[in-house]
C-alpha cells in the first residue's frame, strides 16, 4: 500500500505533540513547606492492616523501546514583521519574498503562525556500535533539505536532519568514528531553538556555515581538555554532489572550567558542475562559562569561494565574514535573558545577494513553564547599508524590524 509522506509526516508530528505536551505535564513535586510549629500531641493513628503494602511512588517515565532512546521536539511560534513584507509589485523580485523575514531561516514566515519543526529522534550510544536517526517536519526541513542534489523526487531522501551509525571501540581511548548525515560542527548555535539561547539563529548560522554533511568524522580525545577530529565529506548540504570531489574538516574543542574554545575549518570545492575552485572556510567560537548565573560567548566566521573558469570565465575570490556576540543570564530556573549582537560582511554578494554590511541585535526572554514547556519572547532588529528589506509591496528600506512568539515542548530520557 502507498503511503503519502506528507500525510505519514503529518502524522507523526501530531503523535509526537500529543506525547511531548503529555510529558511536559508531568510537572515535579513542589518543595516540601518550612516545617510548622510544634502541636499537641494526639493520639497515634490505627496501625495499617499487615497485608497492606505502602503505596509505591510512581515511577519517572521511560523515554526507549529496547536499545534505542526516544526524544522528540514540536516547535511553533507567530511572527509580526513591522515593514509587512511582500515583493508582488516590486519590478525584477520574485514572489518568493511575500511575508518573509528576509535574512532569517526556520522562523522566516512572518504574519502567521507557522510550525518551525516537529522532530523525533532515535539514538543508541555506542558501545561499541551505535545509531541515530532525527526524523524532522516543518519549515526546518523545507530549508536543510533544500538543495536540488539532495534527492531524485520531491519526497525521497527528505525528512531526515541526521542518520549516521557510530563505532566506538572500548580500548581505542575514546577515539569514535560516525558514517552518514550529521550536522555541521561549525557555529555558535544548532538546528534545535530550544539548545540556543536566542529563537531567531544568527546572520553567521543562516549566511556563513554549512547546516550539515554527508561523509564521515572522527574525533580523538588527546588530553583531559583536548579533543581533536577530522572529517572527510561531500561539502556543504549535500547528499550526492554535481562536481566531484570532497571536502576535508579539520575540528579542535579546548574545555576547561571557566571557558570552551572550538576552533573548525573545512575546504573543498563547492562550484556546480567543476571541481574547480575552492572554497575554506574558517570558524571559531569561545564560550565564556564564569561561576554564577551569566555566560556569554563570541564567534568569528570568514569565508571564501574561488569561482571556476568553466562557471564563470574567472578565477574571482568571494569572501564573507562575521562576527557575534551573545550574553545569557539563567535569572532562575524559570526565566532567562539573552542578547545578541552582530556584524556581518559581504562585500560580493556571495552569500546574501547584495553587496552589504550587515548588523543586528536580538533580545529574547524565556520562561519554562514545566520541564519540557518553554515559551520565548523576542525582539530583533536588522540593519543593511543599502536597501535591501522588502517594505509592503513597493518600497524597499534598509532596516527590517521582526517581533516573535514562540512555544517549544519537548521530551526524552535527557531533557
Amino acid at each position: 500500500m502507498y503511503l503519502n509522506p506528507n500525510r505519514f509526516l503529518c502524522i507523526m508530528a501530531g503523535a509526537v505533540m500529543t506525547t511531548a505536551i503529555l510529558a511536559g505535564a508531568q510537572t515535579p513535586a513542589p518543595p516540601a513547606a518550612t516545617p510548622p510549629a510544634p502541636a499537641p500531641a494526639a493520639p497515634a493513628p490505627a496501625a495499617a492492616p499487615a497485608d497492606q503494602a505502602p503505596a509505591a511512588a510512581p515511577a519517572a517515565p521511560t523515554w526507549s523501546v529496547g536499545p534505542m532512546d526516544i526524544s522528540g521536539m514540536i516547535d511553533g511560534y507567530y511572527s509580526y514583521n513591522v515593514n509587512q513584507p511582500s515583493a508582488a509589485s516590486v519590478p525584477g523580485v520574485p514572489s518568493g519574498y511575500d511575508q518573509i523575514n528576509q535574512l532569517y531561516n526556520f522562523n522566516d514566515k512572518t504574519d502567521q503562525f507557522n510550525l518551525s519543526a516537529a522532530k523525533l529522534t532515535l539514538n543508541h550510544d555506542p558501545d561499541p556500535v551505535g545509531a541515530h536517526v532525527d526524523f524532522i517536519y516543518g519549515r526546518t526541513n523545507d530549508l536543510i533539505n533544500s538543495a536540488p542534489t539532495n534527492s531524485s523526487s520531491a519526497d525521497q531522501l527528505n525528512y531526515i536532519e541526521q542518520a549516521f551509525l557510530s563505532l566506538k571501540p572500548a580500548k581505542a581511548k575514546g577515539f569514535e568514528l560516525d558514517f552518514g548525515k550529521f550536522v555541521t560542527s561549525a557555529g555558535a548555535e544548532v538546528i534545535e531553538s530550544k539548545d540556543n539561547w536566542n529563537y531567531s539563529r544568527s546572520l553567521l548560522f543562516v549566511n556563513a556555515i554549512p547546516y550539515w554533511h554527508f561523509g564521515a568524522r572522527t574525533s580523538m580525545p588527546v588530553s583531559k581538555t583536548l579533543t581533536l577530529g577530522f572529517q572527510l565529506v561531500n561539502g556543504w548540504n549535500n547528499i550526492s554532489k554535481s562536481n566531484g570531489g570532497v571536502t576535508g574538516g579539520f575540528t579542535s574543542a579546548w574545555t576547561k572550567p571557566k571557558f570552551a574554545w572550538n576552533v573548525n575549518y573545512y575546504v573543498g570545492p563547492e562550484n556546480s558542475n567543476t571541481a574547480s575552485g575552492l572554497r575554506n572556510l574558517f570558524d571559531t567560537t569561545l564560550l565564556l562559562t564564569p561561576p554564577g548565573k551569566i555566560n556569554a560567548y563570541i564567534n568569528f566566521d570568514y569565508g571564501s569561494n574561488r569561482d571556476a573558469k568553466e562557471a564563470q570565465g574567472n578565477t574571482k575570490l568571494n569572501t564573507w565574514e562575521g562576527v557575534a556576540f551573545a550574553i545569557h543570564d539563567q535569572a532562575n530556573a524559570k526565566n532567562a535573558l539573552a542578547g545578541r549582537f552582530e556584524y556581518f560582511n559581504d562585500p560580493d554578494g556571495f552569500q546574501t545577494g547584495a553587496k552589504q554590511n550587515l548588523y543586528e541585535f536580538t533580545a529574547t526572554y524565556e520562561y519554562k513553564w514545566v520541564e519540557g514547556l518553554l515559551t520565548r519572547i523576542e525582539y530583533r532588529g536588522d540593519f543593511s547599508s543599502v536597501d535591501y528589506f522588502h517594505q509592503d509591496v513597493k518600497k524597499m528600506v534598509d532596516q527590517q524590524s521582526t517581533l516573535t512568539f514562540a512555544l517549544v515542548a519537548f521530551f526524552g530520557p535527557k531533557r
